[in-house]
């Protein structure tokens, strides 16, 4: 699944370990999303659609094969 992390986290001025610490989560998981080797669960993407202000399909790209 494709994602938009990397373009949001820069819009909003967070480094990779800032966006960690507020999601509470590793440095290694938002470089893992961000890289599209890990897909988020849906509390964590619903978090982080929170706090970027958008929606959870704004940030992550379903490709039809994903379906």
């Amino acid at each position: 699944m494709d994602n938009r992390i990397v373009e949001f986290r820069k819009k909003y001025n967070y480094s990779q370990e800032a966006l960690a610490s507020i999601l509470n989560v590793s440095r290694q998981t938002i470089i893992s999303i961000e890289k599209g080797k890990y897909n988020p669960s849906l509390p964590l993407a619903m978090l982080m659609a929170k706090l970027f202000d958008t929606t959870v399909e704004e940030l992550f790209i379903l490709d039809s094969e994903d379906v």
